[in-house]
């Protein structure tokens, strides 16, 4: 798979690559024929620090934010996030005038929880819900009715790279779509024409990475 490799350059700026993988990938809840590879934007330093950047330049400057609540992996992206509204002089409600940037659990059931040492960084907050990939929108709806559970008011969501631009009235923002990966294609499990073919799966994959089958 590593031999297959494809680069594509951000519009935002040449410091900003997405790597993707052609082939046969099941998510948890469909199938795809690229596999969207975000090691290196999520834990390298200068690349994390150049996809916050981009993402802050498209808030506008009355754009409260409280909180950011990072998906898939991306604390890292979130931390620049939250430095860049702060030198940025984004308002937010917090007494100590510092954002704070949080990861919600998963329970046994797969439930995702916030522990209550991390429920006042929710209630009553304006968050940002940030992801590393967003294929059908299913994490999104979970992680807003999470974030409403525990009483906090989602404004902006931002994922890295976006099959989907809307979703519950609300605008994704995204580094990188669909249409900067030529052919990208996302199935239904039982519609998936790999499948259909016969053609065994690549690798299971989520917003963490992936594994070969």
């Amino acid at each position: 798979m590593e031999n297959k490799v494809m680069k594509f350059y951000s519009k935002a700026g040449n410091n900003i690559i997405l790597r993707a993988i052609p082939g046969h990938f099941a998510t948890s809840h469909s199938h795809i024929n690229y596999y969207v590879d975000m090691t290196g934007l999520k834990t390298r330093r200068s690349e994390a620090a150049a996809v916050a950047k981009a993402f802050v330049q498209r808030f506008p400057v009355e754009t409260v934010v409280d909180t950011i609540v990072c998906m898939d992996g991306s604390e890292v992206i979130g931390a620049y996030m939250a430095e860049e509204l702060e030198r940025g002089n984004f308002p937010n409600q917090n007494m100590h005038q510092t954002v704070y940037v949080v990861t919600p659990e998963f329970n046994i059931n797969n439930q995702m929880i916030f522990r209550d040492n991390l429920i006042s960084a929710i209630r009553g907050k304006n968050v940002v819900l940030l992801l590393a990939t967003s294929t059908t929108g299913l994490t999104i709806s979970r992680s807003m009715e999470c974030i409403d559970y525990y009483g906090g008011n989602v404004r902006q969501i931002c994922s890295v790279f976006s099959a989907i631009d809307k979703i519950n009235g609300h605008q994704v923002e995204s580094i990188f779509t669909t249409d900067d990966v030529p052919g990208y294609q996302a199935y239904e499990a039982y519609a998936c024409p790999f499948c259909k073919n016969r053609q065994k799966l690549d690798a299971m994959v989520n917003g963490y990475g992936y594994s070969k089958l």
